[in-house]
């Protein structure tokens, strides 16, 4: 940035030679060759000096506004950068009317419009993107394009099913792993908590593992939302803006994004959509691992983790068992299959 500075000196110095008469006749000093070599000169270092000083904080306003704009998600820095420019053809407009009265008038209307433009560009991201889809579409909602991004939240990556889920290929378009999402795990892991910190690690082997071994896009969303301080929230606001879907096992994320009309895949639904169809009547081979609540009940579990409650089945704890299912009940928590040995039912 040197150079920068020679320019400006170099500036100084000629506004210095081109106001010496002017200041020589405030000043009462007599006039002359070398006053007007004085003059530049005193123009030429004092520029110089003020840019040197000014410098460092010009150079860190800068800096902090590249940080800004680079962080910023392209689809609010599009709305943005549009709602500069027509504040900017505003500013042309009434330009000329506020010369007249004074030009520095003039040059605060413009910077203060191009603001003001900008940050209702910025504002209005959303309803931009949603105005524009629905124009390519011709206000019919026919043609959206779909919904390939698939966002990640934390709780499904230190769950790590998915990393199985991608293996499979059920799982199409690109995984998004947002920056915040990552910087959420590295805290968990560094936690000095040591259930917390194995699961933290667990969800970074997981996500190495989708990239390294699995055969799907990833990518990782540097943006933030600085605004919000709530992940979930964040997760929320991604997925707007990308017009993707949360892949979360989160009960209470599901039902927020529910609410705000974000589409949401859980792990946990696909897990009981996907378990096998038991019918009472059908008889099945159990192994009875344990007692139930109720006197004489044993409980013994499908490959899948699916819990069956066997009537009677305390006297057969640790031998494998061929039951009969009497009924099935689907709660929140998961499916239930209660039923009765075989031997009881041919008793009978």
């Amino acid at each position: 940035m040197k150079w920068i500075q020679w320019i400006i000196a170099v500036l100084g110095g000629a506004l210095g030679y081109g106001w010496s008469d002017a200041i020589i006749q405030l000043s009462g000093i007599n006039g002359g060759t070398v006053a007007d070599y004085t003059a530049a000169g005193a123009g030429f270092i004092g520029m110089f000096i003020v840019s040197w000083i000014g410098m460092g904080l010009i150079l860190r306003l800068v800096q902090r506004g590249e940080n800004s704009l680079s962080q910023m998600p392209a689809s609010d820095l599009l709305p943005a950068a549009f709602g500069t420019i027509v504040g900017l053809l505003a500013a042309v407009l009434v330009f000329p009317a506020l010369e007249r009265v004074h030009v520095v008038l003039a040059g605060m209307a413009t910077v203060l419009l191009a603001f003001m433009g900008g940050r209702i560009g910025y504002g209005k991201s959303e309803e931009i993107f949603e105005l524009l889809s629905s124009r390519k579409d011709g206000g019919s909602g026919k043609g959206k394009m779909p919904e390939e991004h698939k966002i990640l939240d934390t709780s499904v990556i230190i769950d790590g099913r998915i990393a199985d889920i991608c293996k499979t290929g059920f799982i199409e378009g690109t995984l998004v792993i947002p920056e915040f999402v990552l910087e959420e795990l590295q805290h968990i892991a560094d936690s000095s908590d040591l259930l917390k910190r194995n699961r933290g690690r667990r969800g970074l082997d997981i996500l190495n593992k989708i990239q390294k071994e699995l055969d799907v896009k990833v990518l990782i969303y540097e943006g933030d939302f600085e605004e919000i301080s709530e992940v979930d929230s964040k997760l929320i606001r991604l997925a707007k803006v990308l017009q993707g879907k949360v892949i979360t096992n989160d009960y209470n994320l599901n039902k927020v994004c529910e609410l705000q009309g974000v589409s949401v895949l859980n792990i946990n639904d696909l897990a009981n959509a996907v378990k096998p169809v038991v019918l009472p009547g059908e008889e099945i081979l159990v192994q009875v691992i344990k007692d139930g609540k109720e006197h004489g009940q044993g409980v013994a579990y499908l490959d899948d983790g699916t819990m069956i409650v066997v009537e009677g089945g305390r006297d057969f704890i640790g031998s494998l068992l061929e039951v009969m299912v009497t009924s099935v009940l689907q709660t929140s928590a998961g499916r239930m299959i209660f039923a009765k040995p075989k031997l009881l039912e041919k008793a009978q």
